[in-house]
């Protein structure tokens, strides 16, 4: 039999999450898709290497000779592609939507020491483009669940989940629905709103939680053209907007919305252009980045902890400091 490292690797990630399902998430791979392959080089090596438990999977009699020696092939196989793409990555060119933080380039500058990071905030639609064209070595972009990333012909193009976060009310300090918890339709028609503007990425997701929440699309007092730009006319003129909790600003209040719809955040690239290893390292930093800036977040980071199914991405992360968000408003 060939074994690949793509074998490797999946049997690797399965052993370290000790099930198929975690691995899946990990390998940003449905896990039916993940089940099988691993079914085929189980069938090519002659014997199951796990055995399926309600709670997860444990090697076989045979998985504990194989696994280990698959384990160190993908620890070694990735070593050197790494090594190959410090040589041959110089530039990162990176895109982000709305604003793009010096911690948030330290972060992704990390899995490239050796090469030039370069970040840009742009439009999500600019963004793609640039990613299509070449003229983006990847981008984070927002995108609704399920959402195809490029038309049928174009570039192809690869993507990882880096979180899902909810859409949630932000209020001024103080206002009496920031007691409340979750709020409803019945909460909510009373209150004055900014908008974002028609042209902004956030527009149309604002608009379909709109529908769940009141009867129409609210007039707005204000359109906006920016996350803190609406943070601002919430908190001076005691308005309510929706956001994305890290679109909040730690001097406004934010609370959850029963049923939110979910905006994920996508990382982006062309299919081949960067290594497996680079981009499993990408993808756990952005991660690992945007717990360490949600625990900025108080009441975001308590109801990331309390509802880890609505985080499977980063379920592995939250374990890191589950009780301890730092003190501060939000």
């Amino acid at each position: 039999m060939r074994v690949e490292l793509r074998h490797a690797r999946l049997v690797a990630a399965i052993a370290s999450a000790g099930s198929i399902s975690s691995a899946a998430i990990r390998l940003n791979l449905p896990q039916p898709s993940l089940s099988s392959q691993l079914r085929r080089l189980e069938r090519e090596v002659g014997g199951e290497l796990f055995v399926r438990l309600h709670n997860g999977v444990v090697p076989t009699p045979l998985g504990e000779r194989v696994i280990p020696m698959l384990v160190d092939l993908a620890r070694r196989g990735d070593a050197v592609i790494a090594e190959v793409a410090a040589q041959s990555v110089r530039t990162l060119r990176v895109g982000n939507v709305e604003w793009t933080p010096p911690t948030l380039k330290d972060a992704i500058a990390e899995c490239l020491p050796a090469a030039e990071v370069q970040t840009e905030t742009v439009d999500p639609a600019d963004a793609m483009n640039a990613v299509v064209d070449g003229r983006l070595t990847l981008a984070l972009v927002p995108s609704a669940p399920d959402r195809q990333l490029a038309h049928p012909g174009m570039t192809p193009l690869s993507s990882a989940v880096v979180v899902r976060q909810p859409l949630w009310l932000a209020l001024s300090l103080g206002h009496p629905l920031v007691a409340h918890g979750p709020v409803g339709p019945a909460q909510v028609r009373s209150l004055q709103w900014v908008r974002y503007a028609r042209s902004h990425w956030f527009h149309e997701y604002e608009d379909a939680a709109f529908a769940d929440l009141v009867e129409g699309r609210p007039v707005p007092i204000h359109w906006v053209r920016g996350h803190h730009e609406a943070m601002s006319w919430v908190r001076e003129a005691a308005v309510a907007a929706l956001t994305v909790p890290t679109g909040a600003t730690k001097d406004v209040s934010l609370v959850p919305v029963a049923g939110a719809r979910v905006c994920e955040l996508m990382l982006v690239w062309r299919t081949g252009s960067l290594s497996w290893t680079v981009v499993t390292a990408l993808v756990e930093n952005v991660r690992r980045y945007f717990c360490e800036y949600a625990r900025t977040i108080p009441s975001f980071w308590s109801w990331m902890v309390t509802h880890p199914e609505d985080f499977r991405e980063i379920q592995h992360l939250l374990t890191d400091h589950p009780q301890d968000p730092p003190s501060g408003t939000g």
